[in-house]
């Protein structure tokens, strides 16, 4: 039992999680109430099985930064409860069952953007950016956008509009939720000398940025609705939630405000957010008027 758990461990199951739901809310998105479940059920264990890969070689490539921050010097890599090589072997299969049942069950867009997605997070991000570039988390920000546009084009079979507007969104939602992972967790960032931009440039800078982002997130939700993609439930869901965020941000802003736990606090609210909205545009299949078509 515990050799599993070694294996679970790796592939970091709170991220997979969170990636099924935003790739089941792009899914649903484009079905439109006619789901179908085989496709459905393939997308999503492929996706995450892509996903799970990508993560046990993430750990593998980063467990010497790892042993150096408080958050991650616990991983089954870096403590030696599993070997690199285990964790490597097991990341592959995983990558090539993933693949293969994406190939299989879904089409060439869906693949590609998998395929995009994993090698951006794997080689551009953990081999390359995130230990010589402030840039990193933008760059990062694109295979976290990947899932959506995933889910989305395995049931279109083309990258369209809608797809176009989900990517920016979850890029968009992306560095916001990082940033504030970078200001909570400062000094791990600094004692593993990654230039995260509020090591390198300041907090306040970070803040400054947080805010900018959301505003910009916000914006971009709201395109979902003016293409006519989803109805009037899902923007209301989408004006509260960006609203709230964006007043936990600028709270930041205050002098005695505690930093960390302003930051922590806006970590936890971009995965309610991103949450919300993934279920909204699941479930809410009346579309306003399309104004766009009518200007």
């Amino acid at each position: 039992m515990l050799k599993l758990k070694r294996y679970l461990l790796v592939v970091k199951p709170g991220i997979i999680f969170g990636n099924l739901i935003a790739a089941a809310g792009g899914f649903l998105l484009a079905a439109q109430g006619e789901v179908d479940g085989v496709l459905l059920l393939a997308t999503l264990l492929g996706l995450s099985l892509v996903v799970a890969s990508g993560c046990a070689l993430n750990n593998c490539i980063d467990r010497d930064i790892d042993g150096r921050m408080e958050r991650t010097c616990n991983r089954v890599t870096v403590t030696g409860v599993i070997s690199v090589r285990a964790a490597l072997i097991h990341g592959v299969l995983l990558g090539l069952a993933g693949f293969s049942l994406l190939a299989v069950w879904t089409n060439a867009v869906t693949l590609f953007f998998a395929a995009f997605g994993y090698v951006i997070y794997v080689g551009v991000y953990s081999l390359w950016m995130k230990r010589s570039s402030v840039y990193g988390t933008l760059v990062g920000s694109l295979s976290g956008a990947v899932p959506p546009v995933v889910g989305y084009c395995a049931v279109t079979g083309r990258f369209d509009a809608g797809a176009a507007i989900l990517l920016l969104m979850f890029c968009l939602w992306q560095m916001p939720h990082s940033y504030a992972i970078a200001i909570y967790r400062y000094r791990d960032y600094a004692a593993a000398n990654i230039p995260v931009l509020p090591v390198v440039s300041g907090v306040m800078r970070t803040k400054r940025q947080i805010v900018l982002y959301i505003i910009a997130f916000a914006l971009a939700t709201l395109m979902l609705a003016i293409g006519g993609y989803v109805g009037y439930g899902y923007l209301g869901v989408a004006a509260v939630t960006s609203v709230w965020w964006l007043a936990m941000a600028l709270r930041g802003w205050r002098v005695e405000m505690d930093d960390r736990g302003w930051a922590r606090g806006v970590f936890a609210f971009s995965i309610v957010t991103i949450t919300a909205l993934s279920i909204a545009m699941a479930v809410d299949f009346q579309h306003p008027v399309n104004w766009l078509a009518m200007s």
